[in-house]
Formats: structure tokens, C-alpha cells, sequence
């Protein structure tokens, strides 16, 4: 290749006819659809800011790109979920000079590893952001529940008790997060707590339930007929639509399947609120959490490999 490569963000009236330029035919096999975020600027009534998009040029055209995306409040980017090239090398060095470190969440079919040209496709974008200084965190199903789905019946075996407002609220949240983590398969929770202990990992997932625009009213803790705790479920609506926002349960009380009661309920709540969508996701070593999903009628339409 010749031409020295330029690396910038985007500016408004040039974001998403530039952006869309990139001549690259693998991006429509990695399930892009099912993200629900075509690339449209804020300004266009969109959720990307061409300050957060970054392009490599070489003789004016596209060979790499990164979009960085983050909610209507955010004051920077939270997650990188478009990364695309015909030039890995030129797309390594975009990510390094980004102004931007986000964990990124390279999107794909769920059977992506049966298919060779996705399989290809998937493993050069891997690739390249491992050169950038990326490293894999974990391999997470998406699952999306439709009323085709059916709505699961309640189990009734629990009491569910709205979170007190203010300060006890949140001491009662963070109780049960700290006893929810304390044993946990979640990848990310237990990355924050090798980070910054249980305490970190029980503050990032209530710092999440606040960042969501879905009301406090809609959490609740759950408790057994004798009293126990058991844990807490989250319903919420981010900003692409209703989802699960959290489900878990204190050591103690796991062996019972109370999981599945809790993300019934959730589901319940959801659909009372208006929700005909309902996203969730779980890693795909959660075999447990999984096997509630399938359970309570979610298909998998989507894997994310998270690296960070």
C-alpha cells in the first residue's frame, strides 16, 4: 500500500457519509442489525458523536474505523462498538491513538464459529485490537425475549419488596451486592473485584442501575417465606430499550433455582411496564444463568466477545 495514513475524529457534516465509505463487506456478517444502533450522528437525531467516531485515511479514503459510543448524559464514551477495517495494521494504530479506552464488544451471530467467513472475519478484528493492547475478557450470549416467546409463568415461591428510596435504599442494594459477589461467575464483577474488592464490584453495578433511565421504582429484592434474603432483581431500560438489568442471588440461598424466579419477574415487570422487547445478556460460562434464560423462553440472537 502507498500514501502516508491519517488518523482523526469526524467532524458533523462530513460523520456519516465518511463513516459509511469504508469499503468493507465482512461487517454485514457480524450481526450488526441486532445491535439497534445504525450509525447516525446526534445531531441527526442518532446516538454517535462524530467527536467520538476516529477514521484512519490514506489518499482521502476510509481504511479503518472506531465509533465510540456512550449514553445521552455521558461526558465520554463507555463502550467501542464499531471497529472495522481493510487494513489491520492501520486499524491497530487507530485504537492506539484514540483519545478513548472502552471495553469493546465485537458483535456476531451466535454461530459464528461454525461459519468460516465470519469466523475470519471476527478473529481479524480480535486480532487487531490485541495489537492495539486489547486483551480478551470474555464471550457473553445476547438474548432477546419477544410475547412470541411466550410469557413465563411465576413460580410464586417468593415475596418481592420494592428498594426504600434514598440512603437506606441504597445501603440495602449494596448489602445484597456485596453478598451476591462474594462467590460469583460473573467475569466482570469479579474483574472489579481483583481490582478494588467486593465493595468496587457491588458500587460499579449500582452506579449502572442509576446510570439507566428506568426508574428506581422498578427494582426489587426478594425474600424468602421465612424472611431470608434472596436476592435482587433489576428490570431497567438503558438507552437502546428494556432489558434485564440485573439478577442475583446470595450464596446461601443458590441451589434452589431461585435465579429463574427472579428473572420471571423481572419479565413480569417489564411487560407490565410496555416492554414487546426485552434484552439480557450473561457469559457463556454462567452455564447456570444460561439455563434460566432458555428456560424462561430467551433465545440467543447474538454473541458479544468483550476485551478491554
Amino acid at each position: 500500500m502507498t500514501g502516508q495514513v491519517a488518523f482523526r475524529a469526524l467532524v458533523e457534516d462530513e460523520a456519516r457519509e465518511l463513516f459509511a465509505s469504508l469499503p468493507d463487506p465482512t461487517a454485514a456478517l457480524l450481526g450488526r442489525s441486532l445491535l439497534g444502533r445504525p450509525y447516525t450522528t446526534v445531531a441527526e437525531g442518532g446516538e454517535y458523536r462524530p467527536e467520538w467516531t476516529w477514521v484512519a485515511l490514506r489518499d482521502g479514503g476510509v481504511v479503518a474505523r472506531a465509533a465510540f459510543w456512550g449514553g445521552p448524559d455521558d461526558t465520554g464514551p463507555v463502550v467501542l462498538d464499531w471497529f472495522d477495517f481493510t487494513d489491520a495494521d492501520a486499524a491497530a494504530e487507530l485504537l492506539r491513538r484514540a483519545p478513548f479506552r472502552c471495553e469493546y464488544e465485537l458483535m456476531l451471530p451466535p454461530d459464528w464459529r461454525e461459519r468460516e467467513d465470519v469466523r475470519a472475519a471476527a478473529e481479524a478484528r480480535i486480532e487487531a485490537a490485541r495489537a492495539a493492547g486489547y486483551a480478551l475478557l470474555v464471550e457473553r450470549h445476547r438474548y432477546l425475549w419477544t410475547p412470541e416467546c411466550g410469557l413465563p409463568e411465576r413460580p410464586g415461591r417468593l415475596e418481592f419488596r420494592p428498594v426504600p428510596d434514598g440512603g437506606e435504599g441504597d445501603g440495602a442494594v449494596l448489602d445484597a451486592l456485596r453478598r451476591i459477589h462474594s462467590v460469583t461467575l460473573d467475569v466482570h464483577a469479579r474483574r472489579a473485584i481483583a481490582e478494588g474488592g467486593v465493595e468496587q464490584a457491588a458500587q460499579e453495578e449500582l452506579d449502572f442501575f442509576r446510570w439507566c433511565p428506568s426508574p428506581r421504582s422498578w427494582w426489587r429484592l426478594a425474600y424468602a417465606p421465612g424472611g431470608a434474603l434472596v436476592g435482587l432483581q433489576v428490570p431497567a431500560r438503558n438507552p437502546s430499550g428494556p432489558c434485564v438489568g440485573f439478577i442475583g442471588v446470595v450464596p446461601e440461598q443458590r441451589g434452589h433455582g431461585y435465579a429463574y424466579d427472579l428473572l420471571v419477574e423481572c419479565t413480569h415487570r417489564l411487560v407490565a411496564e410496555g416492554a414487546d422487547r426485552i434484552a439480557a445478556a450473561t457469559d457463556v460460562t454462567n452455564t447456570p444463568m444460561a439455563a434460566h434464560f432458555s428456560r424462561a423462553g430467551y433465545p440467543v440472537v447474538q454473541r458479544r466477545v468483550c476485551m478491554g
